[in-house]
């Protein structure tokens, strides 16, 4: 298939929340740069449709589920103004009725007051940054079994469904100094329904959270259709953890211990 015919496969995929098989099963030759293609043409899509681009994803940072996903990198994708929710005083809700085998990852997310330098240290990376705070991406997948490989999911928008943003903490500059090591060093706790399923440290997600949003800007920077990052745009930077399957009634909390953002309750419906 051609970009437009596999662009428009995957947006009737997502809206319909129908399962379609991998792109890379059937077309070998089918690569990340030709997956790109595929996502700035949905993003053409979706954005003549009136869906407006607020942010941006990046999904894989966390190389410990590189190998049991099949996949060899990071990825990014657009958010929207209409998958992109806003929590009030460190509770929300989200209903994921319209996604396939929808799952939750718990996230860093930062807001953007200036541009990402593409070289330098974390500091200098934090300079770049107005907000951070907790997040939970609900990311969906198209392809049986959560199988496929990183063109697979790089095509199909990250495997981006919507992102719940925590209350933002406004930084300042003893702020960013501070968070350069514990941004690398925090312990994240997960829960579903009070018990614990799962723990995640900031260093699994490309050694921080703040490289991962610099490695984004470098990807960025060398896609000549990819509009480099700018201020104000909201970044969230993938899951501390494995994705954990999730159903309508269930409550998660994530618990992002010395990293100074509130404590963030989900419930799914």
């Amino acid at each position: 298939m051609k970009t437009g015919e596999i662009a428009g496969v995957l947006i009737g995929a997502h809206d319909s929340a129908r399962l379609i098989e991998p792109i890379a099963d059937s077309d070998p030759s089918f690569d990340v740069d030709a997956a790109y293609a595929v996502l700035f043409e949905i993003t053409r899509r979706r954005t003549a449709a009136g869906w407006k681009p607020v942010g941006r994803k990046i999904g894989f940072t966390n190389r410990t589920l590189w190998e049991p996903y099949r996949v060899d990198r990071p990825m990014w994708a657009h958010l929207y103004d209409r998958t992109v929710h806003r929590a009030s005083g460190g509770e929300a809700s989200v209903a994921v009725g319209g996604f396939a085998q929808p799952r939750i990852e718990p996230e860093v997310v930062f807001g953007l007051r200036a541009p990402i330098p593409v070289d330098g240290h974390v500091r200098d990376v934090l300079d770049a940054v107005e907000w951070l705070a907790a997040g939970f991406e609900i990311v969906q997948c198209n392809f049986p079994d959560w199988r496929f490989r990183a063109p697979d999911c790089t095509a199909a928008s990250g495997l981006h469904g919507a992102l719940v943003v925590g209350t933002p903490a406004t930084l300042d500059d003893d702020d960013r100094d501070r968070l350069t090591t514990v941004l690398a060093d925090f312990e994240l706790m997960l829960e579903r329904n009070g018990e614990v399923v799962a723990h995640g440290h900031g260093r699994d997600v490309l050694d921080s959270p703040a490289l991962a949003l610099q490695h984004l800007a470098r990807i960025v920077a060398a896609q000549p259709d990819a509009q480099p990052l700018a201020a104000g745009e909201t970044i969230t930077t993938g899951t501390l953890t494995d994705a954990q399957p999730i159903e309508t009634g269930q409550r998660w909390t994530a618990d992002y211990g010395e990293l100074g953002v509130e404590r963030f309750e989900l419930e799914i419906r």
